[in-house]
């Protein structure tokens, strides 16, 4: 298995995993330091029922995974870690009836910090629902 399949498993196992894959978060693209999922629309994440916008909860789970899965491809594989913080600046709704993209990006990791941000978007990257920035701390190394 090369690292690029070996990273793409990697991204499948956790987004499928737990309430990630209640979600149904899927992977969609990686590089070396950034990973890519999709939130898909269903009706059962419907926060705001009267203009069937999806609730702002499912897209912190998309983002705060983008970015874990970016830090572990930078890192070269799962290694546990605790948020340390993370920010999420909500700049509109998502458009009923549209897959939420999340890209998260490892923009520097030291021994046990690792600093993200990321994109969420429903099909314009120019005009995104929401931006994030946030740290992870290693919880497994000595």
């Amino acid at each position: 298995m090369t690292d690029a399949e070996r990273l793409a498993a990697l991204i499948e196992r956790v987004a499928g995993f737990g309430h990630n894959a209640a979600l149904g978060l899927r992977p969609v693209a990686h590089g070396a330091d950034w990973a890519t999922l999709a939130l898909d629309y269903r009706a059962e994440l419907i926060g705001e029922p009267e203009r069937a916008v999806l609730a702002s909860g499912p897209i912190l789970a998309l983002m705060d995974m983008a970015t874990s899965c970016a830090t572990w491809i930078r890192r070269g594989g799962f290694v546990p870690q605790a948020t340390l913080d993370f920010r999420i600046d909500y700049l509109r709704a998502a458009r009923p009836g549209r897959t939420v993209i999340g890209r998260g990006e490892c923009t520097r990791l030291t021994r046990r910090i690792a600093f993200v941000r990321g994109t969420a978007h429903d099909g314009d990257e120019a005009d995104p629902i929401a931006l994030v920035a946030g740290t992870f701390m290693s919880t497994d190394v000595p």
